[in-house]
């Protein structure tokens, strides 16, 4: 017998067949010696061929989230946005554009008594909203309806959440500088009427001011040093009094030298300084490091003295 796992072909079965150089399958292919080994135990060349035996097949088909079982969509208390309670629970938004999906996420399909509904699993390490909303921010201001302007709008991945959760009575302006991502987002606009994409500098405001209303809520995630003036630039031409702004902070990119905290602090000073009242903050641990989501209010009402 040649070395241990090259049997002759015609001599002992090969034992732990391609992929085991060791004479682990000894006579008649011990472990199922087929590729992968997590065939079920079969003696002879290797039990079932397939790559692993059933590996693969174990979750719920191509829906990937209920193996097979029924999967129970229950509202967050963030309006629009729902958990998906299966084998493992997940974040969701009601699909706008029924059977696309925007990045690769999954789909899940229920029933219910207006007939079918599709949601779309919302990825907390690919968004920084759903990040802080499994970080448990306590509001997000973008409920069904409302109006949001999306600095930073990448390829459309959040944006495509966000269109979701405001629904079709609402509207998001997806800003974005790069025409490389910019390609992307208007891809993603296609499919969905309520976003309005917009290929331009957030530092320029004035430049897309004929298509952006005034809104009830900013979104930031523009990962620039001079984050805190974008954004107080934009609300001042398009966020109303009261209104409201989320942005999510990366603290290497306004000073990767100091501390994340530090930085943190920094930037609330300067949305202070610019009539932009912070309310709270998360940071968006375990999905990203030294990231923190600041959420608040622009020009709050003054208080009335009795």
């Amino acid at each position: 017998m040649g070395p241990p796992g090259f049997s002759p072909r015609g001599g002992a079965p090969r034992g732990g067949g391609r992929g085991g150089f060791s004479p682990r399958g000894g006579v008649g292919g011990g472990r199922g010696g087929s590729r992968g080994g997590f065939s079920p135990g079969g003696r002879g060349r290797g039990a079932p061929r397939g790559r692993g035996g059933d590996r693969g097949r174990g979750r719920g088909g191509r829906g990937g989230m209920g193996a097979g079982k029924k999967v129970v969509v229950e509202p967050h208390r963030h309006e629009g946005v729902f958990i998906a309670r299966g084998k493992e629970d997940a974040l969701v938004t009601k699909n706008m554009a029924v059977g696309e999906s925007v990045y690769g996420e999954k789909r899940i399909a229920v029933e219910d008594e207006a007939g079918k509904v599709e949601y779309r699993v919302w990825n907390p390490f690919r968004s920084k909203l759903a990040a802080a909303i499994l970080g448990g921010v306590d509001k997000i201001h973008m409920p069904p309806g409302s109006k949001v302007l999306y600095l930073g709008a990448a390829s459309g991945t959040t944006v495509s959440h966000v269109s979701d959760v405001v629904g079709p009575e609402g509207m998001v302006y997806a800003v974005e500088f790069s025409h490389r991502s910019g390609r992307d987002l208007l891809n993603v606009a296609k499919k969905r009427t309520n976003i309005v994409p917009i290929i331009e500098d957030a530092r320029h405001p004035h430049k897309y001011r004929m298509l952006v209303p005034m809104v009830d809520c900013v979104f930031a995630d523009v990962a620039q040093p001079d984050q805190a003036r974008i954004v107080a630039l934009n609300s001042q031409y398009f966020l109303k009094n009261g209104g409201h702004f989320v942005i999510s902070i990366k603290a290497n990119c306004i000073d990767s030298t100091a501390e994340a905290e530090a930085v943190f602090a920094g930037e609330v000073k300067k949305m202070q300084a610019e009539k932009m009242k912070p309310q709270e903050q998360v940071t968006l641990e375990p999905y990203e490091r030294d990231h923190a989501v600041v959420v608040g209010i622009y020009r709050p009402p003054p208080k009335k003295v009795d």
